[in-house]
């Protein structure tokens, strides 16, 4: 389970520190995607094969299912940690993700999020916990 945050930052490559508490769960290898409001999600393979699974399960025929599975699939890479602790961000996903120089790495349960520090501090900042706490006890969760 990936908990807690943590500032780094991309360097000129474009290559970027996983935290080694992250490390100890992702192993050498693992999966970075495009991810929901705007950041990247990194999964641990075995994590990232049963979301697949679940992706490729989804009806061909509905035009939704087959749009939410192509922003996952391709959008996604596989990487590999170097000596240092690094992984090399593609291009195309640091893009989306608008990611430069300072980021946030955020570890919420099965994956791990990889945020520009500014849009995390905006999406931080437009948070009303109260309204959230009423909706997932909609869901069935509640504190």
């Amino acid at each position: 389970m990936f908990m807690s945050e943590y500032n780094h930052t991309v360097d000129v490559k474009g290559r970027l520190i996983i935290p080694s508490r992250f490390r100890e769960v992702l192993g050498e290898e693992f999966v970075i995607s495009k991810g929901m409001d705007g950041c990247l999600f990194v999964y641990a393979n075995d994590d990232w094969a049963a979301f697949e699974q679940k992706l490729t399960s989804l009806p061909m025929t509905n035009k939704e299912a087959r749009k939410f599975a192509r922003f996952f699939l391709a959008g996604a890479a596989q990487v590999e940690l170097d000596k240092q602790g690094r992984i090399l961000l593609p291009q195309a996903l640091r893009e989306f993700a608008g990611l430069d120089k300072d980021v946030v790495l955020v570890g919420v349960g099965s994956r791990i999020e990889i945020w520009s520090k500014e849009k995390y501090e905006a999406e931080s900042d437009d948070v009303d916990m109260d309204d959230i706490a009423a909706s997932m006890e909609e869901l069935g969760l509640s504190i």
